[in-house]
């Protein structure tokens, strides 16, 4: 059964669908029948429901519209603070017994640059003290610079991504073996360019290949192809459109556009290029896309992996996806269901296989979600952070201006039946 509600100071439409089992199920819940339905909207909202045809509509007041979604809403559909982060977090990954790792962004110039969440709710540096703060190891390839990627393999090793921008060091992988405790690798990365700024990572679940987004200044733009075993890498799809940010394309947030001020106090629009990135549960396609972009992407990691092929025999392999909003990062459930964090709305959203990723849609909208990132799918659960990056004075131009906390959510995946439009 379709419904379409068209709030009068909205640009577009809200629509959403109830299976006819769950709507069956939910009238004979709340004891209604179908003819009651319009009446107890317009009584309890303020608005008039018509049911069975999408040409059909009605007003709306913006502001009822989540008590709207709050009626339909699944009891394990709540969003549950999981936790708070000691510092403005720029990635995060969760271990296989469930804690917490995130990456302390180099924005908010944090005293350390990798924390783990204990037991008891209190944080420690990641993965020893000696390796976050500068002087605290003498050989090379340890000492951790600015991590933002962070990911963690099945068997808790952890792969943190550092682009060296924080003291302008040399971009590097360093891997931690969280069970032996112990340094597994630390891997140099040459494919960079002078405006690099290695932002996300993903591991390939069939081949020991790290795929890695550098949104760079936009022109250069690029994925990064790492072989954990050889150590070299690669740089692919440079200035590609599909890595590139769209033009024009900028974020509102706090009731303004957000800039980068300069030193002179002149303002520049940041349009970033390739952020989110991820993998279906095969490894077989990469997704990714512009964080300054409406289109999600993919290509075939088989190609990414075939050092022979062209630069311009690569490019002719990508795809179109789907609809995406301004994001970070992006995560894939065990459906095949895809989740964006969206940084202009402050929302998780969402395309399903459902409808062959047609629709994009909002999964949950909170006004705690300010500037959301580091999404991940574990234990069959979204994870993910706000962290109010814009806030911080490299947009200011002046000082800090954000207020913690900075919250970690959780959050149950898509499941089929109920959904609601954006």
């Amino acid at each position: 059964m379709a419904f379409r509600i068209e709030p009068e100071r909205y640009n577009r439409a809200f629509s959403f669908r109830i299976d006819e089992p769950h709507f069956d199920n939910l009238m004979g819940r709340m004891k209604l029948s179908i003819k009651q339905l319009p009446l107890i909207f317009t009584t309890i909202f303020g608005v008039t429901i018509l049911a069975g045809s999408p040409s059909q509509s009605c007003a709306q007041e913006p502001s009822r519209f989540s008590e709207l979604k709050n009626l339909f809403k699944r009891d394990d559909d709540t969003l549950v603070e999981a936790g708070q982060a000691p510092c403005g977090p720029g990635g995060l990954c969760v271990l296989p017994n469930g804690d917490y790792i995130i990456s302390c962004h180099q924005f908010f110039d944090p005293v350390y640059r990798v924390m783990r969440m204990k037991r008891d709710g209190s944080w420690e540096p990641f993965p020893n003290i000696e390796m976050n703060v500068p002087g605290g190891v003498s050989a090379p390839g340890k000492q951790l610079d600015s991590v933002v990627g962070i990911v963690c393999d099945s068997k808790g090793v952890v792969w943190m991504l550092d682009n060296g921008r924080r003291t302008e060091q040399p971009p590097k992988l360093v891997a931690w073996d969280t069970k032996k405790n112990r340094l597994r690798a630390s891997l140099p990365i040459s494919a960079v360019v002078r405006t690099s700024f290695l932002k996300n990572l993903v591991l390939d679940p069939n081949h020991p290949i790290i795929y890695i987004s550098d949104p760079a200044n936009g022109e250069e733009a690029a994925i990064i192809v790492v072989d954990i075993t050889t150590g070299l890498s690669r740089r692919v799809l440079q200035g590609h459109e599909s890595v590139k940010p769209q033009a024009g394309l900028e974020i509102q947030l706090d009731g303004q556009p957000v800039v980068v001020k300069r030193a002179d106090g002149e303002a520049v629009s940041l349009l970033a290029g390739v952020s989110p990135i991820a993998l279906d549960k095969k490894g077989t396609w990469l997704y990714y896309g512009p964080r300054n972009g409406r289109t999600l992407f993919k290509i075939r990691t088989d190609l990414l992996r075939n050092e022979s092929l062209s630069p311009d025999s690569l490019q002719a392999q990508f795809k179109g996806v789907s609809q995406k909003p301004i994001c970070d990062s992006m995560a894939i459930d065990s459906r095949s269901n895809i989740y964006f964090t969206d940084i202009a709305r402050g929302s998780i959203d969402y395309v399903t296989s459902d409808d062959e990723y047609l629709d994009l849609r909002i999964l949950v909208r909170d006004p705690r979600i300010i500037w959301p990132g580091g999404i991940v799918y574990a234990d069959d659960r979204l994870h993910f952070f706000s962290n109010q990056l814009h806030r911080t004075k490299i947009f200011t131009g002046e000082k800090n201006a954000f207020v913690p906390p900075f919250h970690i959510f959780e959050l149950k995946p898509l499941r089929s039946g109920l959904r609601f439009g954006n």
